[in-house]
């Protein structure tokens, strides 16, 4: 049964055995959603949904996401909902999915739109929250797509990050070229976007790495066991750890749980989005919750939740602070992996590939009168029989080009170290910038 805050609820059938109604009483209104007995939403054409969009019956609720950390109001997601007249409610699974057989949803998307500026310029006057709007893969082929949003937003004086675009897992899934080039455009015009449902279909962590994408939406089925069995809490958090890596922050969906809650805070979850914080909500409840909302529930010492994962993100963030470009090397393959901060003199060292190739680029980045002390130390030759002789540590400071052709001070710090699992000779190298 579908529930609502308040609601009083029954079940009555009627005249056609497949099918029955649920009543919801809501303050001094009832409304009545339609349902099929079998679990089977009834569907409706596009005529009839074309019918109910420009007789204004399609409406907004809004559904806010919370900070995990301290159930604070941050913001929301708009969904749409069908009202009749006589105050049956359609529930969105009776028409959206005829919609997306025509350009009618891109009709209904841009509508939805209209009607999140009309609540955000509402709250001028009050505490103003960004709110997500779920877009069609079909708006990757309508031109101006950013511009047209831009002038939507800019037409009641709003703010362009206050509207966020999501789109689904499944609109990655072909013509992923154009699909990055329309994710770039809404991007530069100052608006954020999200990749929801992750984990509802085939994911793809090649295409996740390659999108530009601000947000991700972990779906509600990888939370099916309720963060309780084991699998499913390594899946996620993996999911969590490179998205962070990725800088992309998380929502996690359909969150109803204490045990879920507790879960998604110990792996750095930014927010939840869920019953067991709010529900989907008309305006008018919506613009109250964002006067008055305030997180009071109590959590524990966030070193004291916290998992494994999330206690190495913390690390390799100071470590990074201190250390803007960290490179683990395979001396034995001649092989390594960069980890680069922004912060670091120069952005363009290869993030994988050749140690040698990589020794022959630091080299040709060096000033003139250090390249040869630079080579002579760092070569793999060198460093192998460092190695050898029982040698821990080599450190050296030269002087390295940086992306605006100044040339300042770099330490380099070699450090070998061991694996349990290979005898391969393994170095990682902390490079810091020094001052002037």
């Amino acid at each position: 049964m579908l529930s609502y805050p308040g609601c009083k609820q029954y079940m009555r059938i009627r005249r056609n055995p497949m099918e029955y109604t649920e009543t919801a009483d809501i303050g001094r209104r009832s409304i009545l959603i339609l349902r099929r007995k079998d679990g089977i939403y009834m569907r409706y054409s596009a005529a009839e949904i074309r019918n109910a969009l420009n007789n204004n019956e399609l409406c907004v609720y809004y559904q806010p996401m919370c900070v995990t950390m301290t159930g604070q109001l941050k913001s929301a997601e708009a969904l749409v909902r069908w009202i009749r007249p006589d105050g049956t409610i359609i529930p969105p699974d009776s028409f959206i999915p005829e919609a997306e057989g025509s350009d009618l949803i891109m009709d209904i998307d841009w509508y939805v739109t209209e009607q999140v500026c009309r609540t955000l310029e509402k709250q001028n006057m009050m505490p103003q929250y960004p709110i997500s709007v779920n877009f069609s893969r079909k708006h990757i082929h309508e031109k101006n797509f950013a511009e047209r949003l831009a002038s939507m937003m800019d037409k009641y004086d709003l703010p362009h990050p206050l509207l966020e675009i999501e789109i689904t897992e499944s609109a990655m899934v072909d013509e992923e070229a154009l699909l990055l080039d329309w994710i770039i455009s809404i991007r530069k015009a100052g608006f954020t976007v999200a990749i929801d449902d992750f984990g509802s279909g085939l994911s793809s962590l090649q295409f996740i790495k390659d999108i530009p994408a601000d947000v991700l939406k972990i779906d509600k089925s990888l939370l099916s066991h309720n963060c309780e069995d084991e699998k499913e809490k390594i899946v996620l958090e993996s999911i969590f750890t490179f998205a962070h890596r990725l800088h992309m922050k998380t929502v996690a969906e359909g969150v109803e749980t204490k045990e879920q809650l507790a879960f998604l805070r110990s792996c750095d979850c930014n927010k939840i989005q869920g019953y067991l914080f709010a529900k989907p909500m008309p305006e008018k409840e919506y613009l109250e919750l964002c006067q008055t909302y305030r997180g009071t529930d109590e959590f524990n010492d966030i070193l004291e939740v916290q998992s494994t994962s999330s206690s190495l993100n913390l690390l390799i963030e100071a470590v990074l602070y201190r250390y803007p470009l960290i490179i683990f090397t395979n001396l034995t393959r001649n092989t390594y992996y960069a980890m680069a901060h922004q912060d670091f003199t120069s952005t363009n060292c290869p993030s994988t590939g050749v140690f040698d190739e990589l020794i022959e680029h630091g080299v040709n980045s060096m000033h003139p009168e250090d390249r040869e002390l630079f080579e002579a130390t760092f070569n793999r030759e060198n460093l192998i029989k460092e190695y050898k002789s029982g040698t821990k540590m080599i450190r050296l400071t030269t002087r390295q080009l940086g992306d605006d052709g100044i040339y300042r001070k770099v330490e380099t710090v070699d450090c070998f170290v061991s694996s349990d699992y290979s005898t391969d000779i393994i170095a990682i190298t902390l490079c810091e910038n020094l001052a002037d």
